[in-house]
């Protein structure tokens, strides 16, 4: 391994651990594994792979990268819709306030859109009774 890289199924083991959180699942899905191949196989090869120090360092710098993302996705949308607020607040632009306030409310989970639908069911029996009769007869005439 060039570099300390790791092999194309080792990453895809890593992976497949970071997305699961289970080291028998992502070995299955990183490694050629049989039917006959017993658990205790599995699960004692994906944690020798998680002892690997490569491996180990390649998921904690996966697990460190989705925490990132999910972090910085929250806080940052809630930052410029702050600033977009403020902006908004000091040109007197009340619908860029307005949109800004409603923004972050709908992204923190306290306002959510409703939609009404409505569904107009009407029961026509004598219609159905006919078409009803009509598959019978058909069937009937085919045998």
């Amino acid at each position: 391994m060039p570099g300390g890289r790791l092999t194309p199924k080792q990453e895809k083991f890593a992976c497949g651990y970071v997305e699961t959180n289970n080291a028998s699942e992502a070995y299955r899905r990183a490694y050629d594994v049989g039917e006959a191949t017993k658990p205790e196989t599995i699960w004692s090869r994906a944690c020798e792979l998680l002892k690997n120090s490569k491996v180990a360092a390649r998921v904690d710098g996966l697990h460190a990268e989705a925490r990132e993302r999910t972090m910085v996705t929250v806080e940052s949308l809630t930052k410029e819709l702050e600033e977009a607020r403020k902006l908004g607040k000091k040109t007197d632009q009340s619908s860029a306030m307005t949109s800004a306030t409603m923004g972050k409310a709908k992204l923190h989970g306290l306002l959510v859109e409703k939609t009404e639908s409505k569904l107009e069911v009407t029961h026509d029996l004598d219609a159905a009774t006919e078409t009803l009769a009509a598959v019978l007869a058909a069937r009937d005439a085919r045998k």
